[in-house]
């Protein structure tokens, strides 16, 4: 992986520091790329020039990386133009933003361009995405902006309006109306967002749906879909939710291919309306739905030319919208729907259920995490040897719902794990790994520390998630009582390192955070020589040293390692060295030879078969042994340091890193108030 635990540490304590200052919020967004909008702009007028993104040029490394990268035949005949190069009289919006400005180009984010469509039914959310008084006649500079919610914050993305053409044609999205363009921007700031064009091709629309309105997604496939699966719909629409629908392809060759009846496999659908409606004795319900491609539709019954429109009035026609076009969008009747489509995603704006009337004010807590390869990165529960070593985050559920049943006190929340960065890093060979999470109860009574295997090893988890799965993020709602309890987030496989968020949503009142370990350290001052007569052991080791003269490689010589390396023996000598001269007295060498004995013996413990190596998932363990106390970061930057690519750790670096860490306790000694020493992890890793 190409960014370093330090490197997430030091952005996490930059993000930190921001959202103290109220950064990230949806009135004081992120500055992305730290580029602020106001300030570039009012530079171009008054220098009255057309701004120019040099965060993102108009080149091939903005179009993409493979498909569309330097070796592409695609992209030779590319130009970017600005909308004022394309067409007469260009406008940002024309009319009102609507579902019919959103016809797909040539790149696979039809998922994309789904959440778009369903953004537009809901002005208050598409103008927090898509910021108001935005034109191409007073003001303008060429420089435009967005506004996504991105894995807990909001930024603000400026672009230039140069735009990727064929024969003077948008080559990606574009609109009906040739001389509208906020969506072509829109598509090129969420491009800018994840690095590049290509890195939009394929995906699932709850992903924009939730970078748009910073919602929670949950999944039905239609096989499985609850009886009142309609009354949902309806619901989520009345609530503002955002909503989308596919056909799944069991074979990938045959992804985004038409049917006979009209509709495409592979491909993602917005669902933009659900009605009821009078047809002869009977009321039939409908849902209406929108292609991205702004073409190719259902021709069954309730299509556009359909005879079921015969018998409406034109009161219904008018209150349905109904009208015969190719814009890609159709009705059709929600037995059709439900027969043809295979899974519908709904973003919600709070994570209220569907399946009720009431409306709750939910609390959010959102916590940051990495797994880190071979120390954090423990697999799911089929690896008992590692999953305990997964980050952890303790949840206290305080009180129980308002509308608890009688005997029953319980506690609603849904708990949210999105993993971060995984399409920006396709460019580099990044997939979704396939994650999820287990609850555990647990009595921690005040006590933070991370949980051990053993734990792990004699009980069961009190509730988890349906499944794994390879999605950016797995949202499940639970009722638990009244109590304490860990979360440990994922991935199925160990050693998979990356980012994630936990949010954890609930009816009342909660808490939620990373188990941390306090840092501290168990410091034992060697006792003093004895003034009196010398025992035989004390003379065999001053012989030892005067022979030896600070040589301490045969302390390992039962192990199998080649001794102890320069750089190694440098950080013991000055570990020891009160006096600063770089030699070692008799007392000095006697301090330093118990300390590496008593390493020796925690390594050969947890050293499998005497190999001269212990695991680096046993180093949190080893470390501890040694009266260490660290947290989950240090542990994370210790083996990104220490381990090999075989996620071992020798001898000699073993006792290298017990050396770092005993002089940086010593050196902050001093700073100790309370007999505890306490460390800004962060700020010290910075």
């Amino acid at each position: 992986m190409p960014y370093t635990p330090s490197g997430f540490f030091c952005d996490r304590l930059i993000r930190e520091r921001e959202r103290r200052d109220g950064e990230g919020s949806l009135s004081k967004p992120l500055r992305f790329s730290g580029q602020d909008f106001t300030a570039l702009k009012q530079e171009c007028l008054t220098k009255k020039c057309l701004f120019e993104d040099d965060t993102f040029p108009a080149s091939v490394e903005s179009l993409g990386y493979k498909e569309l990268g330097h070796k592409s035949n695609k992209v030779k005949n590319i130009v970017w133009r600005r909308p004022k190069e394309i067409c007469e009289n260009p406008q940002f919006i024309v009319g009102g933003a609507s579902r019919t400005d959103i016809c797909q180009g040539d790149l696979g984010d039809c998922w994309l361009l789904a959440a778009i469509a369903c953004l537009t039914l809901n002005e208050k959310l598409l103008y927090r995405v898509v910021p108001q008084d935005q034109s191409y006649s007073e003001g303008y500079g060429g420089i435009f902006h967005f506004q996504f919610w991105r894995y807990g914050d909001w930024v603000d993305v400026v672009i230039d309006d140069r735009i990727p053409t064929f024969n003077n044609q948008l080559v990606f999205t574009k609109s009906a109306e040739r001389n509208e363009f906020w969506s072509a921007l829109l598509e090129k700031a969420y491009a800018k967002l994840h690095g590049s064009y290509e890195a939009l091709k394929g995906g699932n629309t709850t992903e924009a749906m939730e970078d748009f309105t910073g919602g929670v997604t949950e999944f039905y496939e239609m096989k499985e879909a609850p009886k009142e699966l309609y009354k949902i719909m309806k619901k989520a629409l009345e609530r503002g939710s955002m909503m989308g629908c596919s056909i799944d392809s069991l074979v990938p060759a045959r992804f985004e291919t038409r049917t006979v009846t009209g509709l495409v496999k592979g491909h993602a659908y917005s669902v933009t309306a659900v009605e009821e409606s009078q047809h002869k004795a009977s009321k039939v319900r409908l849902v209406r739905l929108r292609n991205p491609w702004g073409q190719v539709e259902w021709n069954g019954p309730w299509s556009d030319n359909s005879k079921e429109w015969v018998s409406l009035s034109k009161g219904e026609k008018d209150q349905l919208q109904h009208q015969s076009a190719e814009d890609g969008e159709f009705w059709m009747s929600f037995e059709d729907f439900k027969k043809n489509y295979t899974k519908i995603e709904i973003c919600n704006l709070t994570p209220d259920a569907l399946e009720d009337d009431k409306i709750h004010k939910w609390t959010v807590s959102v916590n940051e995490g990495r797994w880190v390869r071979g120390c954090s990165a423990g697999g799911c529960r089929n690896y008992p040897d590692t999953f305990w070593t997964n980050p952890q985050f303790r949840l206290c559920l305080l009180e129980e719902d308002d509308d608890s049943e009688d005997n029953e006190v319980a506690c609603s929340f849904v708990v949210s794990l999105m993993q971060k960065n995984r399409r920006k890093e396709r460019k580099l060979g990044a997939n979704l790994f396939t994650i999820g999470f287990a609850i555990y109860e647990v009595s921690m009574h005040g006590n933070k520390q991370h949980m051990q295997k053993d734990f792990f090893l004699f009980n069961s988890s009190k509730a988890r998630c349906k499944s794994y799965i390879n999605l950016r993020e797995v949202t499940q709602r639970f009722r638990l009582s009244p109590g304490e309890y860990v979360i440990i987030p994922s991935t199925y496989e160990p050693h998979q390192e990356g980012e994630f968020i936990l949010r954890v949503f609930s009816e009342k009142r909660n808490t939620s955070e990373e188990i941390e370990n306090r840092i501290e350290a168990d410091h034992t001052v060697p006792a003093p020589a004895n003034a009196g007569e010398e025992s035989e052991e004390d003379q065999q080791f001053r012989s030892l040293f005067q022979q030896i003269a600070g040589d301490v490689s045969t302390v390992n010589k039962d192990l199998n390692t080649e001794g102890f390396s320069l750089e190694c023996c440098r950080s013991m000598i000055a570990l020891v060295d009160m006096d600063g001269t770089g030699r070692l007295s008799l007392q000095e060498f006697r301090h330093l030879w118990n300390k590496i004995k008593q390493w020796q013996g925690i390594f050969r413990h947890y050293s499998s078969d005497q190999a001269g190596i212990i695991n680096s998932y046993e180093m949190r363990n080893a470390i501890n042994d040694a009266g260490f106390r660290l947290n989950n970061q240090l542990y994370d930057i210790i083996t990104m340091r220490y381990a090999n690519e075989g996620m071992n750790i020798d001898f000699d670096s073993f006792i290298s890193c017990l050396v770092r860490l005993e002089a940086m306790f010593r050196a902050f000694q001093a700073f100790d108030q309370d007999g505890t020493i306490r460390l800004s992890v962060l700020e010290v890793s910075c």
